[in-house]
């Protein structure tokens, strides 16, 4: 998109006031969005977005000017406001650019753009008729919606670095509401990755449909949660919203660094069970989280943050890096060319296990089992987290028994993850919007199936719900940890299409 000539004149004209470092990230953006409601296509847009940020570093100060003037007049003014703003020096400033090498390429088959939006379309409306066929009484509406993203980007920087990169996603997202007696109850199915329209080659439309569907209509019947401290069982397919949330956030070096981690300063402590192994990878191929370099232009990379229960790194952007000196590991992540980047996860996950998830359930005697989480939210200093549980079950005498509603899990991250008495030899995948200063990235995060707790009386989890257990008081939970105190917290969702 800009030629390295241009690059390397912005680059010296953002150091020319003195910086100690430049960077231009340029960004071509086209994007297709298509939602389904009411078993009409209401709406259907396409677009294409682009410009270019400038940053510059002097010590801890950071400038950043953006602009969707692409030639020589808008980069090279970009550049000036970014210059301006760290001060009055002069420096002459001779570059040269190296072009690098992607670590790892994801495979792309049938790139969306050449996808007609009919083919499209259709595959929302596959999903429709199929949540309808479940139950034409009680499904009383269907919400689906397409997205498509091909975002090509150039990042240049005053240490030589010159990457030219292509991302390309597809996803797809089914809500089916069900009512029944005054009764309101919502399934979602969800999926999406780094990959073309050949994605529907593995996920098909009517399958997520019926899936939404029929968990909406199930909960029209399920009883309602019960309250109180016990052994809880993650399925590995509720995905890895619990990581993410409750141990993840807490990981990125920008908070650590602000003092608003509960992990800060424990490396190389026990903070986790032994059996409990942490990473974070964003070259796994076909991961909604995946990248080949992050949006600094570093190259990807697998980081280990936690192993065998001891704390191992951070994920690092260039700015955190150098606080510390030391190098990114490739974690420094934006929404666009009008954000800054900061430490973001990419696909984060704890790593199977040794145990057979049927084994787990029946070790966990009596207490819940979780195999769809819904939104969640944790205060990053002292790692309190509260998340929704939008498909659970009462599991009995080992058994799994009849599924429940309106249940939330409380507790503390590195409790819980200290607390963990069994780890599946599976692995579930989720996807999902991060959000984080204003700008949300997609990532993908996993987890096996674990048991947390062996008892009700030594589990790390508090059940929420409104049934009063028969042996114990009813302890009820919120789901606002603002209502709790916590000054900060972090959401994660899944953004409607």
């Amino acid at each position: 998109m800009i030629d390295k000539e241009l690059l390397k004149e912005t680059l010296a004209v953002a150091l020319a006031r003195g910086g100690d470092f430049a960077e231009v990230f340029v960004e071509s953006r086209r994007v297709t969005g298509i939602g389904l409601e009411g078993g009409k296509v209401e709406r259907m847009q396409s677009g294409v977005e682009a410009g270019a940020g400038v940053r510059v570093l002097a010590g801890e100060a950071t400038a950043y000017a953006h602009t969707n003037a692409l030639d020589r007049d808008g980069l090279l003014r970009a550049a000036r406001i970014a210059a301006r703003a760290l001060g009055n020096g002069q420096k002459d400033v001779t570059l040269d650019l190296t072009t690098l090498r992607p670590p790892v390429t994801f495979t792309v088959r049938e790139l969306p753009e050449t996808v007609p939006a009919e083919r499209k379309a259709e595959k929302i409306a596959e999903a429709d008729r199929a949540a309808r066929a479940v139950d034409g009484e009680a499904i009383k509406q269907v919400m689906a919606g397409y997205g498509d993203v091909v975002q090509d980007v150039v990042i240049a920087n005053s240490t030589g670095v010159h990457v030219e990169d292509r991302r390309v996603r597809t996803r797809m997202v089914v809500n089916a509401v069900a009512a029944a007696k005054g009764m309101i109850q919502t399934g979602t199915e969800a999926v999406g990755g780094t990959a073309g329209f050949e994605l529907f080659d593995h996920h098909d439309p009517g399958e997520m449909g019926t899936a939404a569907a029929k968990r909406a209509r199930a909960l029209l019947e399920a009883e309602p949660a019960p309250s109180g401290r016990m052994p809880v069982v993650l399925s590995g397919a509720a995905g890895g919203t619990m990581v993410h949330e409750a141990c993840g956030h807490g990981l990125e070096a920008d908070l650590v660094q602000k003092g608003l981690s509960v992990y800060g300063g424990k490396q190389g402590q026990e903070v986790a069970a032994p059996t409990i192994t942490v990473e974070d990878n964003a070259t796994l191929p076909g991961r909604y989280g995946s990248y080949a370099f992050d949006d600094e232009g570093t190259p990807a990379r697998p980081v280990t943050l936690i192993a065998n229960g001891v704390l191992e790194d951070y994920l690092y952007d260039r700015l955190s890096a150098t606080r510390e000196k030391r190098e990114s590991n490739g974690h420094g992540r934006r929404e666009s060319y009008q954000h800054k980047p900061v430490p973001r996860m990419g696909n984060t996950y704890i790593a199977p296990g040794r145990d057979d998830p049927e084994e787990i359930i029946r070790e966990a005697g009596e207490g819940l089992l979780v195999r769809k989480m819904g939104g969640g939210q944790v205060n990053t200093t002292t790692g309190d987290f509260v998340f929704e549980v939008a498909e659970g079950y009462l599991i009995r005498d080992g058994e799994v028994g009849p599924m429940v509603r309106g249940a939330t899990l409380t507790g503390n991250g590195p409790e819980v993850l200290r607390r963990v008495a069994m780890v599946g030899k599976d692995l579930g995948f989720t996807i999902g919007t991060c959000g984080k200063d204003g700008q949300g990235v997609p990532v993908s995060d996993a987890q096996p199936t674990m048991l947390l707790g062996t008892s009700r009386k030594d589990s790390p989890i508090v059940v929420g719900g409104t049934k009063q257990l028969e042996d114990g008081p009813e302890v009820r939970t919120v789901n606002l940890p603002a209502a709790l105190g916590f000054p900060e917290f972090r959401v994660r969702r899944i953004r409607r299409l």
